[in-house]
């Protein structure tokens, strides 16, 4: 089994305003438009574009210049789509119709032109109408979870427009996507559980919450913050970013492997987090706000700046099989002038909403702007890997007492939601806290999770994993079963 190591003894802690997400409304339906957009995000959006405010203009002027992003796009529906060595790989036309699809949808909102609303509709209702099977070698899992939580980001747009298929769309969604990535959070496909990287899982993870709200799936909701919070995966939060050092700085497993897939992984997360965060779900403060400090740690590593590493070794195999392991001693060599379109959501949720400094966030961000989309980061598929125009959709005005009081997050929202009771918000971005307990240290609470225990100074990872499936994971399974039982007898 994989275990964490406690909180790091005497560590700095990083404040957190006292906000919360989108506060949770009576039992029954998600908030909707509730993914990585709001209603009152997308009104922003509009008005500022409207009243020629800056950065909005220009990260607007970037989506309207985008290929993908113009009303003439037409869809090209594949009945099996293929990604992985062996297969008939035809998994680019997927993704270009899925970010055509977003790219149409966020500014048909933004412009209040029907006609790229209308585009995205026909784009994701001929898919729906036509996809019946991921297929290929293990990067299957890939597409699920890439190409599942964007495409749920887009329908999320749409969903009230009249032609669109919404019924027919949530059973692809599920059967065809979700259906995958939350086999692939069980199963591993068939391998011990740290075999694959920290953004297999996050890709997984992301399709199954991203679904879960779509769908008005509570459960499904439940599972993927439960394996934010305690998976065995290395998607998991304390996995993911398995150090913190003193100085307020959390090292990125990947950090170890490259620079793309680092940034990709702190893209993932944080669509993660702000998918969770529109539902009433604190992920972003989690864990005395683990992830900006990890944020924080891959910002100034991809700047260019020096960043320690802990060396650390995981296990890989199959069940049953072959095995072997995997040693990484120090920090892959970064080009500073590599960048994907991740920042400006982050550093906003952490500068804006909630007030607090966080200085390699704000210096990439602007490094980073404007932020386009998928298009403008190359041809292959890494360019596509997330949906982008942060500058347009994330930038926002300072909430209104938003600022660092180093308090713990309010643990109340998350907990609901992991316990399946999270429900419908009002699309604001930030709210103060009513009513709230203190949430324990980020020690307390590894001294409260059994499976977490406390080895030294810092907050270290021994990576080990298990032979056989988890007992999370069979309770994961566990959990489908019934839920499917349940549905079927409805």
């Amino acid at each position: 089994m994989l275990k964490a190591a406690g909180a790091a003894a005497g560590a700095v802690g990083i404040g957190t305003a006292a906000m919360t997400p989108t506060p949770a409304a009576a039992a029954g339906a998600y908030a909707h438009p509730g993914l990585l957009h709001t209603r009152a995000d997308l009104d922003r959006m509009a008005a500022k574009v409207k009243a020629g405010a800056a950065p909005y203009t220009a990260g607007f002027a970037k989506l309207t210049a985008n290929r993908h992003a113009q009303s003439g796009w037409t869809a090209n529906p594949q009945a099996i789509v293929y990604r992985g060595s062996g297969s008939p790989q035809n998994y680019r036309t997927l993704y270009n119709d899925v970010h055509a699809a977003y790219q149409n949808a966020l500014r048909g909102h933004v412009s209040g032109d029907s006609a790229h609303l209308d585009t995205a509709v026909a784009i994701l209702n001929a898919w729906s109408a036509k996809l019946t099977s991921l297929q290929g070698s293990a990067d299957r899992f890939l597409a699920a979870g890439l190409y599942g939580y964007q495409i749920a980001n887009a329908a999320e747009l749409v969903r009230d427009h009249p032609d669109f298929e919404l019924g027919r769309f949530q059973e692809m969604l599920t059967t065809v996507f979700a259906s995958l990535s939350d086999d692939f959070l069980v199963r591993h496909n068939g391998a011990v559980v740290s075999n694959y990287w920290t953004n297999w899982d996050l890709t997984a993870m992301a399709c199954v919450l991203a679904t879960g709200i779509f769908c008005d799936d509570r459960a499904q909701v439940a599972r993927a913050v439960e394996y934010f919070k305690h998976g065995e995966g290395l998607g998991s939060i304390r996995n993911a970013i398995p150090v913190v050092h003193d100085d307020g700085l959390a090292e990125w497993l990947e950090a170890g492997r490259d620079q793309g897939h680092a940034l990709l992984g702190v893209g993932l997360m944080g669509t993660f987090c702000e998918m969770a965060w529109n539902q009433g779900v604190d992920l972003y403060g989690y864990d005395d706000s683990r992830f900006l400090k990890g944020a924080q740690y891959v910002a100034k590593w991809a700047l260019g700046g020096d960043v320690p590493f802990t060396a650390n070794t995981r296990k890989k195999g199959a069940i049953n099989g072959w095995s072997g392991s995997e040693t990484v001693t120090e920090a892959a060599p970064v080009d500073p002038a590599m960048t994907r379109p991740i920042w400006a959501m982050i550093a906003n949720h952490y500068t804006r909403r909630r007030g607090l400094s966080a200085s390699y966030l704000t210096r990439i961000a602007a490094k980073s702007a404007p932020e386009g989309g998928g298009g403008d980061y190359g041809p292959n598929s890494g360019g596509y890997d997330q949906l982008g125009f942060g500058t347009l959709a994330f930038t926002r005005d300072k909430a209104q007492g938003a600022q660092g009081t180093g308090g713990s997050p309010n643990p109340s929202a998350s907990a609901a939601a992991s316990a399946g009771t999270g429900s419908a918000g009002t699309g604001s971005d930030a709210r103060p806290q009513t009513g709230a307990t203190a949430a324990p240290s980020a020690a307390a609470s590894a001294t409260a999770d059994g499976d977490l225990a406390a080895t030294g100074s810092n907050d270290v990872i021994g990576w080990t994993a298990a032979t056989g499936v988890t007992a999370l994971a069979g309770g994961l399974l566990l959990l489908r079963r019934r839920d499917r039982a349940r549905r079927a007898s409805q």
